[in-house]
């Protein structure tokens, strides 16, 4: 039926069988316009040019008896008369055609060549500015002949905020909506083969026009055009849309905000988070001098003169290398850079709302080098008031260093606050953003969390990244354009992601209030069941010990192990270093040498096989009776491998304990026989004898046949107290993961799928857990064999026997569990060796740990309830301060004449208007988020 219709409508349609124009009823009606609401009527020559005076844009079709053939308005007569109109309410008109007579207008629905008319009375006002009162924009102030309706020009704007289509490609669809028989246009003047009309490409004036209305509707919007002193008293960022929920005194804080204690300071602190994209580069095309823009660091951009002048004053500065991992952006920041202009671009945005903020974009010119990133940061913060700042930036831990040392070298040229430099190491926090995070080494990661950092709520420092999905689309046509045009473009459309982050801030608050209350309750209670289970002693040490770490950083963290038990590769290491010391010093034993191995390393070698035989022994039983055949030959590729290993392992064992030989070949023989009965031949090699020293030991010497000295003993007693130790710290991990999935199965696994999910990756932590457990009580058993003969018996006080049932995780929360399960295993407790038997034994670390994580929770939901409420307050103060600052605009200009007095004056207060709008939508929004809130602090969860 649709495609009945359709091809219906290529004829005269229900107008068939009148033969008379519809409205004269004397001429023939042979035209119709396909673009007014009632295309199909069928209207004679004369009475559609009448009918279509005030819409000379319309597309129009003429019946030649058998189809319909386009046709135009101007071809028939059609003029388009510029002018003002008179008291008479009719337009003033001395026509002046327009030069040439082939005047184009670029429009939405094509590229159409008009006739038109100028009014040449002696009141006209100048061709420009006729046709800007007809809302046509001109492509030229000198006799213009082609221009370009307010509407495309705003449409195409919009398009490219949603979009991110090139002026080309939409200038072609007009141009293709114009006659779609011609090819893609190629503009070099050799082609002759091209269809397109030269006179009507008018592709290069689009591009001018649209340039220049960006620039014009920014400094619209921000009042310019209300200045008694024009263009020339617009500041640096005064174009750029600000954010109504970040704070900025006098115009959203709250009366006093500077003398809030210090506990409430963070409410009132600006979140700060720089990145850098090297998707937006932009090929080594045209040059300032051809391409200025007509921006100069009006908006987002930094004036490019003065950051130009100050990246050429310190383009030899060196930059240190990475202390952390090996960050790119600090190591290599040249990546990318061969064969563009700007290989990217860096800005600041801010962390919890997301918005660019003014004066703090620039261009990079070799990647992410710190001379133009501490501009941008000092631009962004030059003159603010504000002295509580946090500042988010992935490699922050390197770029923080001397940035107060560079600041010095730049201050005098970036206008940094007065007394800036002297204050801000007590008011500047910095941080690594949270995704970013897990890349940095340990250290970084206890010190620069915004996880572990008091006051900072739950935000993540990853805003420019979202801001930078948006933008990166622009890449493709950006990287083409020249310096000025690229910096306007960006600009504009840095605005509008500004002017959507805002109108969204009521949806968006909203919906962080109603997660954030709910979570602050939740951890809170977790918290208190803790607290509970665990005893006020032990919460009041470490409360003391966290908020101390929390005013200095110098002082022990509560995150961090205080306490490092020697694993087993910290003690391999040390009983290297040591046998290399003797042999340097001359004083080593000629019989801990076989060939070019120590004892120590055989040793070492034996306990990895010793891991591998168990973790073989946990793998075949996990195969079950009948595995696979996949299963079967994997198992039997691994046992002949580990068989293999161990073969060699016993050859050079045999030169440092030969006396094992006749223990081998009783238990070969036992091998033997029982490799006769087993189906699978090599499957039982997990229960082949090691026979390491403590082995040795254990079955009294072998009777006499092998002896060890007492130095092998003690080496072995260290890597087997290092082994236990290792040991039980995966136990303990893997409990407390162990614990997280099972909160994440009962939270959010829902139907037979995810709940089967959830207990497979359980199944097989357990399994893991067992494995640890064994390998804990395989070093312990080795522990007592030579803590016997070596007269040991301090590691009796930490390593105490595991029992299956000591194998637990901390006590669950708000369970009904009995009073032996609420007690916390021995694994959990700290039993140092400085510790005596009789001393009270303190919490373990890993609860100390578990203790400050389920705090700092606590507390950043908490901080995020507080920060988003007066997040909240600070929008709706802006808001009534910007309504206000609309309002001032009014009549600031004087000497105007009624018209334009009135036009201004009316703008002024549309704006006034939006902004009262808006806070009406976000107070609708945010009603009964007050009484949730108090709820939450209550205690109740408020659902």
């Amino acid at each position: 039926m649709y495609l009945a219709e359709v091809l219906r409508l290529e004829g005269r349609g229900d107008h068939i069988d009148f033969d008379k124009c519809a409205r004269c009823q004397v001429r023939s009606a042979d035209h119709r316009c396909s673009d007014c609401l009632a295309g199909g009527e069928l209207l004679c020559a004369s009475c559609l040019v009448e009918a279509h005076r005030q819409l000379p844009l319309h597309r129009v079709e003429y019946w030649t008896g058998s189809e319909f053939e386009r046709k135009t308005l101007k071809s028939m007569g059609l003029r388009i008369q510029l002018g003002h109109w008179t008291s008479f309410n009719r337009l003033c008109s001395v026509p002046t055609p327009a030069s040439g007579d082939d005047f184009i207008i670029v429009d939405s629905n094509g590229v159409h060549e008009v006739g038109l008319d100028f009014c040449g009375c002696g009141q006209a006002e100048l061709p420009t500015v006729q046709l800007l009162r007809g809302r046509l924009w001109a492509a030229t102030t000198t006799n213009p002949k082609t221009a370009a309706t307010f509407a495309v020009l705003r449409r195409y704007q919009i398009l490219s905020f949603e979009s991110k289509c090139s002026t080309q490609e939409f200038y072609e669809s007009l141009a293709r909506l114009t006659d779609n028989l011609q090819h893609k246009k190629n503009r070099n003047k050799d082609e002759e083969n091209a269809r397109l009309d030269k006179k009507r490409d008018r592709y290069p004036s689009f591009l001018l026009m649209m340039k220049q209305w960006r620039v014009i509707q920014m400094l619209k919007r921000a009042a310019c055009g209300h200045d008694p002193l024009g263009l020339s008293n617009v500041r640096e960022g005064q174009c750029a849309l600000l954010c109504p929920a970040c704070p900025q005194p006098g115009k959203n804080m709250s009366v006093g905000w500077q003398d809030a204690p210090p506990d409430k300071q963070f409410l009132h602190a600006l979140f700060l988070a720089i990145d850098a994209n090297f998707r937006l580069k932009r090929k080594d095309v045209s040059s300032e001098e051809k391409d200025p823009g007509l921006g100069r660091g009006w908006a987002f951009y930094a004036e490019v003169v003065a950051y130009m002048k100050h990246v050429r004053k310190h383009w030899k500065q060196k930059q240190d290398r990475s202390h952390c991992v090996a960050h790119d952006a600090v190591d290599k920041p040249d990546r990318e850079a061969c064969g563009t202009a700007s290989s990217g671009v860096g800005a600041v945005d801010c962390a919890r709302h997301n918005m660019k903020r003014p004066s703090a974009v620039g261009d990079l010119q070799l990647g992410e080098r710190y001379i133009n990133m501490d501009y941008i940061f000092f631009r962004s913060v030059a003159g603010t008031e504000l002295v509580r700042l946090f500042v988010s930036y992935d490699i922050a831990c390197q770029w923080h260093i001397h940035l107060w040392s560079r600041m010095e070298q730049y201050e005098n040229e970036l206008l940094v606050l007065p007394g800036f430099a002297g204050t801000h190491k007590r008011f500047v926090t910095f941080l690594v953003p949270k995704f970013h995070l897990p890349a940095h080494i340990e250290a970084c990661n206890l010190k620069f969390s915004f996880n572990l950092t008091r006051d900072v709520g739950q935000t993540d420092g990853e805003a420019p990244e979202r801001g930078w999905a948006n933008a990166n689309p622009l890449a493709a046509s950006t990287k083409e354009m020249g310096p000025g045009t690229r910096r306007d473009t960006l600009d504009d459309h840095f605005n509008d992601w500004n002017h959507k982050k805002t109108i969204g801030l009521g949806y968006q608050l909203r919906k962080k209030m109603l997660n954030a209350v709910p979570e602050m309750v939740k951890t809170r209670l977790a918290l208190s069941d803790m607290e509970e289970s665990l005893g006020a002693e032990p919460v009041a040490e470490w409360t003391e010990m966290a908020e101390k770490w929390e005013a200095s950083s110098s002082s022990p963290n509560p995150f961090e192990t205080q306490r490092k038990d020697e694993h087993l590769a910290k003690v391999r290491g040390d009983l290297a270093a040591e046998a290399a010391q003797r042999e340097a010093e001359g004083g080593g034993d000629a019989s801990d040498v076989k060939g070019d191995m120590h004892i120590t390393e055989l040793l070492a070698m034996g306990l990895q096989l010793e891991e591998q035989q168990r973790t073989l022994g946990f793998d075949v039983a996990a195969t079950g009776l009948h595995p696979t055949n996949d299963q079967r030959r994997a198992m039997i590729e691994r046992t002949s491998k580990l068989r293999r290993k161990i073969f060699a392992w016993i050859e050079v064992q045999m030169k440092f304990f030969p006396g094992v030989a006749d223990e081998r070949e009783q238990e070969d023989n036992r091998r033997a026989r029982a490799a006769e009965a087993e189906p699978v031949p090599g499957l039982k090699v997990s229960d082949i004898a090691l026979w390491l020293p403590s082995a040795i030991v254990g079955a009294g010497g072998c009777s006499g046949r092998v002896v060890c000295k007492d130095e092998v003993l003690e080496h072995e007693y260290r890597l087997r107290v290092g082994q236990a130790h290792e040991t039980l710290h995966e136990v303990r991990r893997l409990l407390l993961v162990r614990t997280h999935l099972y909160k994440l199965k009962d939270t959010h696994a829902r139907g037979v799928r995810a709940n089967t999910r959830s207990a497979d990756k359980i199944a097989a932590l357990n399994d893991r857990v067992k494995r640890a457990a064994a390998g804990y009580r395989t070093a312990r058993a080795a522990l007592v064999s030579l803590g016997g003969v070596l007269k040991r018996r301090d590691w009796e006080w930490e390593l105490l026997p595991l029992r299956e049932e000591d194998v637990r995780g901390l006590p669950p929360k708000r369970a009904k569990i009995t009073r032996e399960e609420r007690e916390l295993s021995w694994i959990w407790i700290s039993r140092g060796s400085q510790a005596q038997p009789g001393d009270d034994a303190a919490m373990n670390e890993a609860v100390r740990i578990e203790w400050a994580k389920a705090r700092a929770r606590a507390m950043r939901w908490r901080e995020e309830v507080d920060l988003l409420e007066e997040e909240m307050q600070r929008v709706r103060r802006f808001l009534v301060w910007r309504e206000g600052w609309w309002m001032e605009q009014v009549g600031r200009k004087r000497g105007l004449d009624v018209a334009e007095a009135e036009g201004e004056t009316a703008y002024a207060k549309r704006q006034a208007g939006v902004q009262r709008e808006l806070r009406r939508l976000f107070d609708i929004e945010w009603d009964g988020l007050p009484d949730l809130v108090a709820a939450g602090r209550l205690g109740g969860g408020g659902g």
